[in-house]
This record gives C-alpha cells, structure tokens and sequence, in this order.
C-alpha cells in the first residue's frame, strides 16, 4: 500500500488516504516520489470550473513532481492529473508515469527546489525564449515579478542574455525581491494605477529600448507595458491575474508594428518541455536560479491546499513526500 492525497469532491481539499500501489504498464516507470508543488492549476483543475471540465472524483491530484527510479536517478515528471479522466497525479508516495512524461535530472540538482520551479520555470524560460525570441543585449520588463514565474523570468531573462531587467510588482518586499534575483530597478504598480501613469513609470525605470514584456498578469500592466515597448517589440502574455481583459488601443499596437503572442506550457511538445527542464534544471544545480518557497509535511496537504486556494501562502508551497 502507498500514500496517497485523494481529493473525493471539487472544490474540497484532498486528505491522505492508503491506495494499492501502482503496476507500471507497458511504456511507464514507478517512481518513488520526494517532492510535490501545490499549484493554481492543481487547484484549478480540482475546482471543476476550468476549461478542462469537472474532473472524475475521487482522484489523485497534482500535475508534476520529482522523485527517483528504482536506479536512484533523480526525475522530474508530469502527469495530466484534473485534465483528463482516470488519471491519477503526484500527490502519492509512488506513481507510475509514462516515460515520455519523465526527464532525468543533473545528480546535484537539489529535488525540492526543482519542484518548486518545476512548470512555472519551464514557463518563464520557454515563454521568454521560444515565445519571445529573446535574444542577447535586449532589456525586458517582467510583469507580475513577486509570482513563481515572475521570480524565475527575472532570473532566467538574464541567464538568456538579457542586458537589463524591469520588475513590476505590488509589494514592497516583492520588488526588494526581484532586485536581489538581478533586477536593475523595481516599478511598483500601485492600487490606482491606470494606463498612463503606469506607463510614464515605466518609461522612466527603462534605459533605452524596452524589446520584450514577459506578462503573467495581462489587465492595466500588460496595456502600460506595450506603450514603452520599442518599434516591432514583443509581449508574451502567459496568465490573466491582474484581469481577464485589457485596455489596449488599436493604435498603440499598429504604430509601433507590437506583436502579442500567447503562450501556454500545453503547446510545448515532450521534447521542448525537457529542453526547458534541462535549462532550469542546470542552473539551479549550479547555483544561478530559486524562487521563493516552503516545504510541507505531506500530512499537512489539506492545509497547504486550502493556503494556495485562499491566496494566503508566501511563495511556491511544495509537499514533502
């Protein structure tokens, strides 16, 4: 018998339960699991009000985690755990995982942290590189810079290439943050910020041509930075958090040519995935990449979720198995 979360009810916190263990089928591995993100769309998913559709229940959530072959090698994996029916997630202490959805990790890569930035790095890094096309010498703004992606896009941008980054967060602890990950200068976006004093900000904070906007938030922000960006400037929109719409004039967009791209982790093939696991995963063996995060005892998964769902919890809340 194994551990495992069982969600029995959308909208309701999974609670630990003992299952059978899992029988590999043909074409998957057992992994003995070390370390598991609570994520939005963990959350999300479980919600039943995402455009995946309620999910059957009772389930085993959690869409990616890290954990170890029977050879000990260190993996990271995912799993479409809410996204489609009968499949079972993470959040247990074994899993058997299609090898396709596997990707074997540097030996020193520490497996917390890896799960800590796990898909929201892999975001970050391939939005800002695939998506965007980022290239050396380029001065990015990263919206949303106190979240999971926004810590890690701060870092990574650089990593990239990038001669210069703009964090744009609330908080005042959050913008120290993101100077400390390497950002040349912090932007507060302020409770009654519209367009224009947003952008005017932001102008001032840029040192010369502003080529990409890396956006986890869309609403006022996304429409502030696409006013500083230069001639044929890129944005990379991955997430509504600070609104479902925004107010972007035609004539903004057209007469500096902008281009807006749209990006989702669920675009990447297996391939790209990995590539940006490698990426992610070798800088932070080597020292050059975290994000802020708690580890939590698996037993406290119902809390921990609850602290995720209510907005409440300080970084990247990640279950120790």
């Amino acid at each position: 018998m194994i551990r495992a979360a069982l969600l029995s009810a959308c909208g309701t916190p999974p609670t630990i339960a003992e299952r059978p263990a899992p029988v590999p089928a043909d074409g998957e591995v057992a992994i003995t699991v070390e370390a598991v993100p609570i994520t939005p769309l963990d959350v999300l998913c479980a919600s039943g009000t995402s455009y995946f559709g309620t999910p059957a229940t009772p389930y085993v959530p959690g869409v990616q985690g890290v954990g170890r072959l029977a050879d000990g090698t260190g993996v990271w994996f995912g799993t479409s755990a809410g996204m489609k029916p009968g499949v079972d997630g993470s959040m247990a202490t074994t899993v058997a995982v299609p090898t396709a959805d596997v990707v074997a990790l540097p030996p020193d890569v520490p497996l917390t942290l890896l799960a800590a930035l796990g898909l929201s790095a892999v975001a970050a890094h391939a939005a800002l590189t695939h998506a965007g096309g980022l290239a050396a010498g380029e001065q990015v703004i990263v919206l949303g810079a106190g979240g999971v992606v926004g810590q890690a896009a701060v870092q990574l941008a650089l990593l990239s290439g990038a001669r210069r980054v703009i964090a744009v967060t609330r908080s005042a602890a959050a913008r120290s943050r993101a100077e400390e990950l390497g950002a040349a200068v912090s932007v507060p976006l302020l409770p009654d910020d519209d367009v224009a004093s947003l952008a005017d900000r932001l102008r001032d904070a840029a040192d010369g041509p502003v080529d990409l906007v890396l956006d986890p938030v869309f609403g006022v922000p996304a429409a502030a930075a696409l006013r500083v960006l230069r001639p044929a400037g890129r944005l990379v929109n991955l997430g509504s958090a600070a609104g479902a719409t925004a107010p972007i004039e035609s004539a903004v967009l057209r007469s500096g040519s902008l281009r807006m791209i749209g990006y989702t982790n669920n675009a990447l093939s297996a391939e790209q995935r990995a590539a940006s696991l490698a990426v992610v995963a070798g800088h932070a063996a080597a020292g050059r990449l975290t994000v802020d995060h708690e580890t939590v005892p698996f037993a406290s998964v119902a809390d921990a979720w609850s602290r995720q769902d209510n907005g409440t919890a300080a970084g990247r809340l990640v279950l120790a198995l």
